[in-house]
C-alpha cells in the first residue's frame, strides 16, 4: 500500500516550513527606549507574545537589564502613563501602538505622574 501524495513525509515537512515562515500574529513588536539615567539596552527591538500580561514585559526587562526585583525601574507606555500590570500586552498594543510597535519607555526614577 502506497501512502496518499497528502500524507507523505515530504510534504508534511513542506507544509511546516511554510507555517514557520509566515508572520506570527500573536506576537507583537516592543520596543524599549530608556528614559534619565537607565541603561540602555544594545538591543531594543523584541517581539513578545500578545497574550502575556504586562507584569510579563516588566520581567522580561529586568532580566535583560540585569536588575534584580529590589531595584527600582518605572515603565511608561509612549511617554504617556504606566500601565497596570495585568493590563495585556494585546490590549496595550491596539490602544497605544506606535508605527506597528508598542513603545514601553523605562527608567530608575518616576519620571511621570
Amino acid at each position: 500500500m502506497t501512502q496518499p501524495e497528502e500524507d507523505s513525509p515530504g510534504l508534511k515537512a513542506i507544509k511546516a516550513l511554510e507555517s514557520y515562515r509566515k508572520k506570527d500574529p500573536s506576537k507583537i513588536v516592543v520596543r524599549f527606549k530608556a528614559v534619565g539615567n537607565a541603561p540602555i539596552m544594545k538591543q531594543n527591538f523584541y517581539k513578545i507574545n500578545s497574550v502575556n500580561r504586562f507584569q510579563a514585559v516588566i520581567q522580561f526587562l529586568r532580566k535583560e537589564l540585569g536588575w534584580h526585583a529590589g531595584e527600582p525601574l518605572f515603565t511608561y507606555i509612549n511617554l504617556a502613563f504606566s500601565p497596570t500590570p495585568d493590563d495585556t500586552v494585546s490590549n496595550l498594543y491596539k490602544m497605544f501602538a506606535t508605527d506597528g510597535h508598542l513603545i514601553v519607555n523605562y527608567s530608575t526614577t518616576a519620571a511621570w505622574g
